[in-house]
């Protein structure tokens, strides 16, 4: 005699596959589409109730305790992978910010870093078919992003026919070394996601209005994500600065995210100052400062002689730790370009690749832009990451998470 089930004893957890993986110096849980419950195969608030609970969001807490979410932008991240329906393509790639404290995803832009882990990932999930890959060598995953309409191809290492996570190559943010990835993402200016062009003014140099701060020269680009430069020396700082000395400091953070919220407003990427609480993930906003010494959160010294120049910049209203991708994508693509407060800060003129100091160390970024018929453009953003699963297998919710 088969045993019922209780109606009056709580629904047991849903148990949804997903594999935990670090991207490049961000981490977060990855999805193939089909394994999602059905009703979260489809956008809307169904699918953000499942990944705020997967993170652990929202959490007045700010510790993401009871989630898989580490309560940093870096680390509350999801991922949903596909196979592709656009030619020529691998893979559709959607990423989703949760929101630590307060109860939305945002799905406005990219993460470059987790870009790095969506090549491992496909191949590893049987996206592609085996007869393409090489035993060793290197497979050229094509990636869409889904987010902003935009190709990533990541050239994933392969040793004995499996993904290389293993190897020598050290990047700073990361402690441990592992195998290197080449990204490289296409066309990364010709629109932001929302229509625009890459510099969405019209100007390489704007004077930005900020509310209690003043004008004060801005570069606003949208290339890997949009993103509002400024230079340090006018906000009061060296372009040195760790994370405590920003994140501790409220009213430095409100500056920012003032400055933000005018970058916003001026790129049209929102209506109203209001918008901007609920599109946290873009604009980012950065300063920049000329080469200068300094030591790293590790310890580590970076000197002046090895940098170009110096970028912290800020995700979800703090100092990131070391750099977005997307935002490196940013700073490669107006360092290319004369005349933009990156390129200033880097000592002008023309170049394609810039090493730049950040808060854990440095990063090499190059770019390809050209201008034609008075109109810049970027074909390309070529960088150096690694990724690595740190866990497979399920993640677990409770039932009626997305009713």
């Amino acid at each position: 005699m088969s045993r019922q089930p209780n109606p009056h004893l709580p629904a047991p957890q849903l148990r949804v596959p997903a594999t935990y993986m670090r991207g490049g110096t961000s981490k977060g849980v990855f999805f193939r589409l089909d394994d999602l419950p059905e009703a979260a195969r489809v956008p809307g608030p169904a699918r953000d109730a499942l990944l705020m609970r997967v993170i652990g969001s929202p959490d007045p807490y700010g510790k993401h305790t009871d989630g898989m979410g580490g309560a940093t932008s870096s680390t509350s991240k999801c991922v949903i992978i596909s196979s592709s329906t656009r030619p020529g393509h691998d893979v559709d790639y959607l990423y989703g910010q949760v929101s630590i404290d307060t109860a939305f995803v945002d799905w406005s832009g990219n993460c470059g870093n987790l870009s790095t882990a969506v090549g491992p990932f496909a191949i590893a999930n049987g996206f592609i078919d085996p007869a393409r890959l090489p035993q060793d060598g290197t497979f050229a995953v094509r990636v869409w992003q889904a987010n902003i309409g935009k190709t990533i191809v990541v050239h994933v290492p392969l040793a004995n026919g499996e993904v290389q996570e293993t190897g020598d190559f050290e990047l700073d943010g990361v402690t441990f070394p592992a195998a290197e990835i080449v990204l490289e993402f296409m066309d990364p200016s010709d629109d932001d996601g929302d229509g625009g062009a890459m510099f969405p003014t019209g100007q390489l140099v704007d004077e930005l209005d900020v509310p209690g701060l003043g004008t004060l020269p801005a570069t606003m680009i949208s290339a890997g994500i949009p993103t509002v430069f400024v230079n340090a020396s006018d906000i009061g700082y060296d372009g040195t600065e760790l994370q405590p000395a920003i994140n501790e400091d409220r009213a430095a953070l409100a500056t920012l995210e003032a400055i933000r919220v005018a970058g916003a407003l001026r790129m049209g990427l929102i209506q109203a100052p209001e918008e901007a609480a609920t599109r946290q993930h873009t604009p980012k906003v950065a300063f920049v400062a000329p080469p200068k010494g300094y030591v790293a959160s590790s310890g580590k010294a970076v000197a002046a002689a090895d940098i170009d120049l110096n970028v912290r910049a800020l995700s979800m209203g703090k100092l990131h730790h070391a750099m977005m991708g997307t935002c490196a994508v940013a700073i490669g693509t107006a360092a290319a370009i004369p005349g933009t407060l990156v390129n200033l800060a880097a000592g002008g003129g023309a170049r394609d690749a810039v090493r730049f100091g950040h808060p854990s160390g440095t990063l090499r970024v190059g770019a390809e832009a050209a201008e034609v018929d008075g109109r810049w453009t970027a074909t390309k953003a070529i960088m150096s990451r690694s990724a690595r699963v740190l866990m497979e297998g399920a993640v677990r919710v409770p039932a009626g998470t997305m009713e």
